[in-house]
Parts: C-alpha cells; structure tokens; sequence
C-alpha cells in the first residue's frame, strides 16, 4: 500500500512540475536583469538579486489606484454573487413550487449561450442607461444570480444544499421557523466550504477580468489591474524585467487567496456531488 501510494505521489509531483515551470520563470525572471533572461543555458538562480524591478514596476505607474479599483470591485461581487446565487440556489433545492425544475433546466439551459452573442446588446444597454465609464456595470449584474458565472454557482450550491439533511429544515418549520430562519440559521452555516469555493470562482474571475473594464471603463483613474497591466506592458515592452515584476505583484493575491483556502477549497468541490 506504501508502495503505491509513493508511486501515486511521484505522477502529482511529474504532472506538477510542468504546471508550476511557467510560475517559476516568472519570478526567477522579475528578480533578474535583462540580460540574464535569455542567456543559454538558462539561469534559474538570479545573480544578483534585481529587486529593484519591482519598486521600479510597480511605481511607474499608480498601481496603488488600480488595486484599490480591483478590490472594490470584487468585494461588491463577491458579496453579490454569494448573497443572491445562495437565495436562488436554496429555492431551486429546498423549497417545493410548482414548476421549479423546468425554470432551473432552463437558468442551466442559458450556459450553452456563448457570451459574445450578449456581448453588444449588453454595451447598448449600459450605454442607453448612461452607466458607461463606470463600475455599475462590472458590479450590478452579479447582484441577480443568473448574470455572468452565476449560473454555475448555482448549480454547485444547489448540489452541495442537496446534500444536507432535509430533516433539520422540518424539524426548524415544525418550531416555528420561516424559509429565511432557515436559510440563514441552518443552510448557509452548513455550507460553509461550498460558499468559500464560489468566493474563491467569483474572486479570481473579477481580479482577471480584462474585456468587462476594457469595454466599460475610459477614464485611467477607474482601471483595474488587468487594463493597468495591459497599459503598462504597452510602454515597457523591452524592459523584460519590470513586465515580469508587474505580472507577479498581480498575480500574488490570488496565490494567497488560494493558499489561504485551498483548505475549504478543496472540501467544498469533494463535497458537492451530483444528487438530484
């Protein structure tokens, strides 16, 4: 049995490596000067250290600003999205009503739409409602569980609330309780890893969103980091050493995210099955 499990543990490591080599170059490259980049053989240990790459980076332009834009953003959409697809999928899981499977086919049904079909009528819409240039559409839409990813945290939550045992729902009604005591003393406690599994989805989506701020966003003080990022490697697309710099400051929140709750993370995708 030790055997096996050694030998299961070396095919991770082998399929790990390839993963990670990208990430590896990464840093290796914003800690080295230009010049060692791309010498062969490759150099993986920087000599010396260049740390100036990222106080030179992240200082050329207000990235400070663009962070601060990138958390606001999140944070409204992750409470959004928690807050309504939890609602929608405690209905569609613990409620009994008329007609409730044929309304959740076809919430599922709308993922077959690629999004570059809603694309322009989507523009048109914020743009007759003069809400251009602004968050209000990078934010509202993840108020109404459907929009965007929604339907996908949905589906995993209402597949993890399956999960939980009807009795204590009848034994809270039977006490008294209304469906809101119920979802917000019950439910949701129970479900906490699959709620940190959405928080985890919705946050990495925002924080890389690149096209929602490219298309709604004009003035540079209200960028993201994405759109910083992308304008920053537009006038520094020689300086190897400052892009790779910027590329990883960006990147770092969501590695600690993960590494922070990779924990639930992982309990909540084993978790959620597929029961009907």
């Amino acid at each position: 049995m030790k055997k096996r499990n050694l030998l299961l543990y070396l095919a991770l490591i082998a399929g790990a490596v390839p993963t990670l080599l990208p990430f590896v170059w990464l840093i290796r490259s914003a800690l080295m000067q230009d010049s060692q980049m791309f010498i062969a053989p490759p150099q993986w240990i920087p000599e010396p250290f260049q740390w100036s790459n990222f106080t030179e980076a992240l200082t050329a332009q207000p990235f400070g600003r663009y962070f601060v834009n990138t958390v606001v953003i999140a944070v409204i959409n992750v409470l959004g999205t928690v807050l309504t697809c939890s609602v929608a999928a405690f209905s569609f899981s613990r409620l009994r009503w008329r007609g409730r499977n044929v309304v959740f086919a076809v919430l599922l049904s709308s993922v077959m739409l690629p999004y570059a079909v809603t694309l322009i009528p989507t523009f048109v819409m914020w743009q007759e409602l003069g809400a251009l240039n602004s968050i209000i559409p990078l934010t509202l839409p993840s108020w109404f569980a459907g929009a965007g990813g929604g339907v996908f945290n949905v589906f995993l939550l209402r597949q993890f609330f399956l999960t939980i045992p009807f009795e204590l729902d009848e034994a809270a009604y039977i006490d008294g309780a209304s469906p809101w005591r119920v979802f917000w003393l019950i439910v949701m406690p129970l479900s906490k890893p699959a709620i940190i599994v959405v928080t985890i989805f919705t946050f990495i989506g925002v924080w890389n969103d690149f096209l929602g701020p490219l298309l709604y966003l004009n003035d540079e003080e209200k960028y993201t980091l994405s759109l910083g990022l992308a304008s920053f490697q537009s006038i520094y697309i020689t300086q190897w050493g400052y892009l790779m710099a910027a590329s990883a400051a960006v990147i770092a929140p969501i590695i600690a995210l993960f590494f922070f709750l990779q924990r639930y993370f992982i309990e909540g995708v084993t978790l959620t099955g597929i029961k009907n």
